[in-house]
């Protein structure tokens, strides 16, 4: 049999040159026999079969529609969609609907592109490249696509939070040139982590100077969608969010990001002394006990009074009790708890394309072409670490230098 096969292979026409060609060429011939079963099934009968009855009456086919070019990721086809007349119920293939020139997989092309580094001018080019010549694609059809984005994002700004089981918020102002900058606007971002371990975005919308009135809004909007308190809220040190996190959910605890706080110090030092200073920073939320953070923020407090460094001194005194809550979560949890990296991470890409130029003119056409470039960067997220700790965090089972607080540290380490 296998023999056979090899043979038959053997004596086709078939070549690495033409093998695309080829496979195109099947999958067009395949879908279309798929067509003509569709209304095989609508009107009870194969073709040119009569239709049992004592009338003979009901619907017929009725030739073809205009050829449809199709852009498939393995690249472009061409359909007839088969007419039927005769009928009551209008024939609607749920094969090749009407209107419709590409296939899911083809319309996500475009914000990946996008995310490695692909400009808006050059996605025809590079599509057509894809999936051929023949693909249906045009100035006019990316519009379309980009105006489609936006009615998406208007849905995904509506839908319902409340089954939601959320852990750990991290919200942070993400600031890229992309039509955001002129009023000094930013996207205010917010992630969460789930019971389950996942990682999704809850907001993408634009605010303005993070202030506390912008955060608000994005919050309460959370809230007003079903969101229940989270545990813990991981964010920079914009008194805004602060504010409008006490308005809305005054019982989540607050963490500041690390990373911020850092940079911040070490602004007030001399650019020579910076290399210094920053393992003796670092040292400080890498600590394995708040006890233990404690000593080692007075070692570099030390340090800096010793050089006369009294400001980056001062600063590092400044709001502590928000720099170390993430003693009270799982030890397994703080890799994801120190900083704001959920949401700098996937937005690093962004920047590269958005600050090479200003590619949008308008908030919402940026926002929306942003919003779907994150959902395609949400589905490599990876998840957080210890998801059965996650359960335990979100019934409220209280931590303290990340272990339960009614574990037996000796029988734990028996």
């Amino acid at each position: 049999m296998q023999k056979q096969s090899i043979e038959r292979v053997g004596r086709s026409s078939v070549v690495w040159e033409n093998l695309e060609a080829w496979v195109r060429g099947r999958i067009q011939g395949y879908l279309q026999d798929l067509l003509e079963e569709e209304v095989t099934v609508f009107l009870g009968r194969e073709k040119s079969e009569r239709r049992a009855g004592i009338d003979g009456q009901g619907g017929y086919r009725n030739g073809y529609g205009k050829v449809r070019k199709l852009a498939l990721s393995c690249g472009t086809v061409e359909l007839q969609r088969p007419r039927v007349r005769g009928e009551e119920e209008r024939f609607e293939s749920r094969l090749l609907p009407l209107f419709v020139r590409r296939t899911e997989g083809v319309a996500e092309l475009l914000p990946t592109l996008y995310l490695h580094g692909l400009s808006m001018g050059d996605f025809e080019l590079a599509l057509r490249g894809l999936l051929g010549d023949g693909a249906p694609l045009s100035g006019s059809s990316i519009a379309r696509l980009k105006a489609k984005w936006q009615g998406e994002y208007a849905f995904w700004n509506q839908r319902s939070l409340a089954e939601l089981e959320v852990v750990y918020l991290w919200v942070d102002g993400v600031y890229v040139k992309a039509g955001l900058e002129k009023d000094k606007a930013a996207l205010l971002v917010v992630v969460a982590g789930l019971s389950d371990g996942r990682k999704v975005f809850l907001a993408i919308a634009p605010g303005y100077r993070e202030s506390t009135e912008s955060w608000s809004s994005v919050l309460r909007d959370l809230r007003k969608r079903g969101l229940r308190s989270p545990r813990l809220v991981v964010g920079d040190g914009h008194l805004g969010l602060w504010g409008a996190l006490a308005q809305v959910y005054p019982e989540a605890e607050e963490q500041r990001c690390w990373n911020h706080r850092i940079i911040n110090i070490l602004d007030k030092l001399p650019k020579k002394r910076q290399a210094e200073a920053k393992p003796l920073l670092s040292a400080i939320p890498y600590a394995s006990s708040r006890a233990e953070a404690e000593r080692a923020k007075e070692v570099f407090q030390r340090w800096c009074r010793q050089q006369g460094f009294i400001a980056a001194a001062e600063l590092l005194d400044h709001d502590w009790e928000r720099m170390v809550s993430f003693y009270r979560y799982p030890k397994e949890h703080w890799i994801h708890l120190r900083t704001t990296n959920p949401i700098e991470s996937p937005f690093a890409a962004v920047r590269l394309r958005t600050d090479a130029a200003k590619r949008f003119k308008k908030v919402e056409n940026a926002t929306a072409l942003i919003w779907k470039i994150m959902m395609v960067a949400e589905t490599t997220f990876r998840r957080l670490n210890a998801a059965g700790l996650l359960k335990e965090v979100y019934r409220g089972i209280p931590f303290a230098d990340g272990i339960r607080k009614n574990d037996d540290p000796l029988r734990k380490a028996a």
